[in-house]
């Protein structure tokens, strides 16, 4: 049976990257050689490094603006300490919209002042702040524009005189935006990408050698720009999968095709949670996330016949994150309108059974 997967990740992919990359495996362009056995400084690799940051400027529409993209490695988490890094010098702006947005913080005051210009921790993140006020002396603007676990995202970014850094990890190149609004956008591959193991990162040059400190090496983003982002051995089968799922959303239409389809997805979900009595929405009407739906039963006592219903349907990771409980239904860009169709069917017939 085929299975629907809304795992939060790692991430469903479109078929033919897998098809595609399990081929690699085996023997990468009729070489005799698998694509992981291959030298990351030949020149196959090194073309299918360029080849992969050049699609994700391509896509975002940065191409010639200034800015440099990455494939490093450590995923989000690291960056939580290598944005701090490179970029705090005495204080920076965080915006609290959750779990991932905590970390960051965690991390960002070994190097300086935090400020939290806002927080959602009040009602459990199933907001996004607004109306908060950014400083003009903050070294810069930190916000994650998807919350995987509470199902909300930011549908409006503050206009604001100082640098603009974004977690982008769940929905990177799923809607679109005026990227270059950021300077400095990361995101881990694994939710909306390719396979774990690597971290997008987005960054314009001129934000980079100002802070003070010394930065050792691994961790400095300037280095890697000027090794061209093979300063250590690359994660060489994430890079391809990502180099082949940004390929495949290229030929689909870029940004604005699939953001037409994760509408319709989005739309096709939230209703049905809007319309059935036995589901409740967790995350504000207006700040929903469009990758991660979250809700509830309204009596748990339906739960057990529920959760029979999803798995016999072929649906693969519907349960919600423990901070949230109830279901999350993550919708990346690989994922079919039909799939969504299948869980809203379950859902329905819950209704009748109920």
């Amino acid at each position: 049976m085929k299975k629907h997967n809304f795992s939060p990740g790692p991430c469903i992919l479109p078929q033919e990257v897998f098809l595609k990359a399990s081929e690699a495996v085996m023997d990468f362009n009729g070489s005799g050689l698998s694509l992981i056995e291959i030298s990351h400084r030949s020149k196959e690799f090194v073309a299918i490094m360029e080849q992969t940051r050049a699609l994700a400027l391509e896509l975002l529409g940065l191409e010639g603006k200034g800015y440099q993209a990455l494939f490093l490695q450590g995923g989000a988490s690291l960056e939580f300490l290598m944005v701090a890094y490179n970029l705090l010098d005495k204080k920076a702006g965080y915006l609290n919209t959750g779990s991932w947005s905590e970390k960051a913080i965690k991390e960002a005051k070994i190097f300086g002042e935090v400020m939290e210009v806002g927080s959602s921790k009040d009602e459990n993140f199933n907001y996004i702040p607004k109306g908060y006020t950014v400083p003009d002396d903050l070294d810069y603007l930190h916000l994650t524009s998807n919350n995987t676990i509470f199902g909300t995202q930011v549908k409006k970014f503050p206009k604001t005189t100082v640098p603009l850094v974004c977690d982008m990890s769940s929905d990177i190149f799923s809607r679109q935006l005026d990227f270059s609004q950021f300077d400095l956008i990361y995101a881990g591959a694994q939710k909306n990408m390719g396979a774990a193991g690597t971290t997008l990162v987005v960054v314009k040059e001129d934000v980079l050698g100002k802070v003070s400190r010394k930065i050792p090496s691994m961790l400095d983003y300037q280095v890697h720009i000027s090794k061209d982002s093979m300063f250590n051995t690359p994660p060489v089968f994430a890079v391809y999968t990502c180099m082949l799922t940004l390929e495949w959303l290229k030929n689909l239409g870029g940004i604005p095709a699939i953001e037409e389809i994760n509408e319709k997805k989005a739309q096709l979900l939230y209703s049905e949670i809007d319309l059935n009595p036995v589901f409740e929405g967790f995350a504000k009407v207006e700040d929903r996330s469009h990758m991660n739906a979250t809700f509830n039963l309204a009596d748990e006592r339906l739960k057990e016949p529920f959760d029979t219903m999803w798995k016999e349907a072929g649906i693969n990771g519907l349960n919600g994150h423990r901070s949230v409980g109830g279901y999350r239904a993550s919708m990346y860009n690989a994922m079919s309108l039909e799939s969504v169709g299948i869980l809203v069917d379950v859902m329905s017939e819950m209704e009748r059974k109920g």
